[in-house]
């Protein structure tokens, strides 16, 4: 009754899951991910402690497989049960059990578990896979890319009602206290992913990172700000103005020292 997509970025430090399904809110059930540690999704008759305990064993350094196997293992409904399970090393492993529902099975890559029950076919997982192989980018652009083309191949043959997207950073969370870096739901919407795709957008302006090499010196455009701000009721020193405008709205991820972020600035433009 879902698909999924479990993935990582070594470089970057992400591990992620996105997911799509005819089953309200099943960002409530299927996705589990933690920074430097891995990340997993159970699904079709979730047992829902596969996530927890499969993140305790990753964190012990149990390598994706033999995290599967032992969870697997110790479940005597294990027929009915679908997972993928990317590790903090990249290794990947996906398990279907003969019990589930057609059309239903699973691919692995490298840093990546693909995997569907219910689909239309199994051109929903080769979308998954395939997607997110050729994509490139932020992990989280990947698996969103990757969930809509294979909503496009069929996805769930009952239709479509939720949709999920999260992705963990050791320190990527909001001020650099936890590591979530991105929790976004489409809970029961008629085009889950498309809506998913839209609040993404929104979260990528407010707290999406420029690289440093892009900021922009503040002193070079001191003037322009200072007179913008001025239109909008913020007067006093550049920086404090700055600050306070950003803060109303909600963009205070993007203020940088001695910087200016060009999404900063083009959203006062926008407004002035």
């Amino acid at each position: 009754m879902t698909f999924s997509l479990v993935a990582c970025d070594l470089e970057a430090g992400e591990w992620g899951v996105s997911v799509a399904s005819k089953f309200l809110a099943v960002g409530a059930v299927v996705p589990w991910a933690r920074g430097g540690v891995g990340a997993v999704a159970t699904q079709s008759y979730a047992n829902v402690t596969y996530g927890p305990d499969g993140l305790a064993l990753l964190a012990e350094g149990v390598d994706a497989q033999s995290a599967l196997d032992r969870l697997v293992a110790a479940d005597p409904d294990r027929d009915q049960r679908q997972v993928g399970v990317v590790g903090g090393r990249g290794g990947s492993a996906a398990f279907t059990g003969d019990g589930c529902f057609e059309w239903a099975g699973g691919r692995t890559g490298p840093s990546h578990a693909a995997q569907g029950n219910i689909l239309a076919g199994p051109q929903v997982v080769d979308a998954l896979a395939d997607t997110f192989a050729a994509t490139r980018g932020p992990l989280a652009e990947r698996l969103l890319a990757a969930l809509a083309a294979a909503d496009a191949a069929g996805g769930d043959r009952r239709g479509r009602q939720s949709a999920c997207l999260i992705v963990r950073r050791a320190g990527g969370g909001y001020g650099g206290n936890n590591d979530i870096l991105i929790d976004l739901r489409v809970d029961d919407h008629t085009d889950p992913v498309g809506e998913l795709q839209r609040i993404y957008a929104i979260h990528d302006l407010l707290f999406g990172q420029t690289p440093e090499d892009r900021m922009i010196p503040l002193d070079e455009v001191r003037t322009e700000v200072t007179e913008r701000l001025a239109k909008l009721g913020f007067d006093g020193g550049v920086d404090d103005a700055l600050r306070a405008w950003a803060g109303g709205e909600n963009l205070e991820e993007r203020l940088r020292d001695r910087h200016i972020d060009p999404v900063l600035l083009r959203a006062l433009r926008n407004q002035t």
